[in-house]
């Protein structure tokens, strides 16, 4: 209605960091919008995260981000969410990466993927047992995992697999259909603020039961179909775990990565047949099949075994790295843009962001005479 019915003059949001509000709690935000009835909005100018009221004295001025109506449909079209840009560095990177489709969009001739969770910590803490017994299965949680790494913690629940198969299972008859738990998924932890280190935190289990904490990617559908390839579930976590889709997450994440951030997420819908595919499933395969519980999977993409996975700090970091430049050349990024999204993670040693820095450049040919071949196509 404000876009197609409203001429939106101003769009400012401020942080209470300066108690602006003396009785509610400094981390709160706050909005002033204004618009004029019977127009309609194009574009509108807007600030973020500012802390001075007095800023509105002069706003809207020259230095006031104009936000296009048309890249806000395209970043999100079924809700007009619109992302809270700091400068226009964000604002230029937004327009650019706004040329992949969102994950959420369901393409013809593509792979697509629909996200689920399994057990709920509250309402199905009745199946979780401490004492881990025989015919058990470990319940994975977010905390569990972290980037390409499946061990970060130890179980604290374990579930009698015919109890958890049944709860799962619910009114549907049970003929021994192979189900998602019995199956390697890729996932990501929901519980991740966008102050952390890192906010997307993603890797591939093996089977296993996991809980709400823990999302994942659907592996079957109703008719007991695959969804997503092994090597697509590679690929896609080499995205996810990037600096670049972090940062994008980042721009609309407050404490919790749930379901509709993830599908609002621009994302190539490379494939085996694509150029750069297969060496970011590599990479990945090589970081995650580090046990020998990931023999299947890494044979599935041409691995071996576990024996070819990375587990030298000195290699597996080189290969994260490696992936960082390739996926930041896959958006199409600068290498200007690319070092300005790097800033944007205080946190993370500096060393690991010059490693990406370094990978992007080096990889920069390669992608060049990729793209020379593509216009050629």
């Amino acid at each position: 209605m404000l876009f197609s019915q409203t001429k939106v003059t101003g769009l400012f949001c401020f942080e209470n960091r300066k108690t602006i509000f003396e009785e509610v709690d400094s981390r709160f935000k706050f909005v002033i919008l204004t618009f004029e009835k019977d127009r309609v909005t194009t574009e509108f100018p807007s600030a973020f995260m500012r802390r001075d009221v007095q800023e509105l004295e002069r706003f809207p001025s020259d230095d006031s981000l104009q936000i296009n109506v048309h890249m806000v449909r395209q970043l999100s079209p079924e809700s007009l969410g619109i992302v809270e840009f700091t400068n226009k560095y964000d604002l230029l990177i937004a327009e650019k990466v706004s040329k992949s489709p969102l994950l959420g969009e369901k393409l013809n001739g593509s792979w697509n993927i629909s996200l689920q969770s399994e057990f709920h910590m509250t309402n199905d803490s009745y199946l979780f047992q401490q004492e881990l017994k025989k015919l058990m299965l470990p319940l994975y949680e977010g905390k569990m995992i972290h980037q390409f790494n499946h061990q970060f913690d130890n179980p604290r629940y374990w579930i009698l697999q015919k109890e958890g198969r049944s709860a799962l299972l619910g009114r549907k008859e049970d003929r021994g259909q192979k189900l998602d738990y019995q199956d390697y998924r890729l996932g990501f932890r929901k519980i991740a603020s966008s102050t952390n280190a890192r906010t997307m935190i993603s890797t591939i289990i093996p089977p296993n039961f996991h809980a709400e904490s823990f999302q994942s990617v659907r592996t079957y559908d109703n008719e007991e179909k695959r969804q997503i390839s092994y090597d697509v579930m590679f690929y896609l976590c080499g995205v996810w775990n990037s600096f670049i889709l972090d940062y994008l997450l980042r721009l609309r994440v407050t404490a919790n990565v749930n379901f509709f951030y993830v599908y609002q997420l621009p994302v190539p819908r490379l494939t085996k047949n694509d150029h750069n595919f297969n060496d970011i499933v590599q990479r990945a395969a090589k970081l995650i099949c580090t046990t020998p519980e990931f023999d299947e999977l890494a044979q599935e993409v041409g691995l071996g075994s576990h024996q070819q996975g990375v587990t030298g700090e000195t290699e597996r970091a080189k290969l994260r790295a490696e992936l960082d430049g390739m996926v930041a050349h896959l958006y199409g990024l600068t290498e200007d843009e690319f070092s300005y999204i790097l800033t944007t993670f205080p946190i993370v040693n500096a060393t690991v962001k010059e490693a990406a820095l370094s990978a992007y450049c080096t990889f920069a040919p390669m992608f060049a005479d990729s793209e020379k071949l593509a216009l050629i196509h």
